[in-house]
């Protein structure tokens, strides 16, 4: 009776975020949604992004993760940043990565990445246009991904993540921050035109294509206690590849 009542209440879950979050992701093709999404970025919103980021406490907080080394990124050779954006993780990464470490930025607006070299002002790392479904990376080139509140940019996860697992050594380590299906998640969907992951669903998609859920982390207790910040946690690529459904 229990597993019945909570199967209904994540179904009726799923459905109110269905008609809450924004619909546009879902109604429009991939080629116009994510030209939707190319000039959100390109456009005034992603020219101030760097600006919300620190007014909202999300880049601070990131900083304060890696400086503390609760996801250490000493530990890679060769970091892929998923969405850099204006450099918000790339930023943090500059500091607290091995030196020696190789560093690439990736996202499907030119014009994010122009800003974010012109705000890192680094010759350290390299800077890649194009999309994270098909990316243009070998296989197992990165021992480390790093993508924040990037994937529910796309309406399928695993299609994005299937990439990520395609360039990520066996044993690899992904950082994923997503939005969550909370209010500030939603708020956060029609802010930025993107959908929202509840935990078990996205759990379930990182599982499919060989990701272990390894650890959640959370930016304070503050934001565990009331479910704020999203989904923030890190996956482990399976030594083994995953078992066909």
């Amino acid at each position: 009776m229990k597993n019945a009542v909570k199967k209904l209440q994540r179904s009726a879950k799923r459905q109110m975020r269905r008609i809450a979050e924004f619909r546009g992701i879902r109604k429009q093709s991939l080629g116009q949604y994510q030209s939707t999404v190319r000039r959100l970025y390109d456009g005034p919103r992603g020219a101030v992004l760097k600006f919300s980021s620190i007014i909202s406490l999300h880049e601070p907080l990131m900083g304060a993760l890696f400086r503390s080394r609760r996801f250490d990124a000493s530990r890679f050779n060769r970091i892929l940043d998923v969405g850099s954006g204006a450099g918000q993780i790339i930023r943090h990464l500059l500091a607290t990565a091995n030196p020696t470490a190789e560093i690439v930025g990736f996202d499907l607006s030119y014009e994010m990445l122009k800003r974010a070299r012109e705000r890192l002002a680094s010759s350290r790392p390299s800077f890649v246009a194009a999309d994270m479904m098909a990316m243009p990376f070998r296989d197992e080139s990165f021992d480390c991904i790093t993508c924040g509140y990037v994937l529910e940019h796309i309406p399928d996860p695993l299609p994005g993540l299937s990439e990520f697992a395609r360039v990520l050594r066996p044993g690899g380590i992904v950082l994923l921050l997503a939005t969550e299906d909370s209010l500030s998640g939603l708020l956060t969907s029609h802010t930025w035109k993107c959908r929202t992951f509840s935990r078990d669903e996205l759990r379930a998609a990182c599982a499919t294509v060989g990701f272990e859920w390894q650890r959640e982390h959370w930016f304070t207790k503050f934001h565990e206690v009331l479910k704020l910040g999203g989904i923030l946690v890190e996956l482990r690529k399976s030594e083994q590849p995953p078992v066909a459904q």
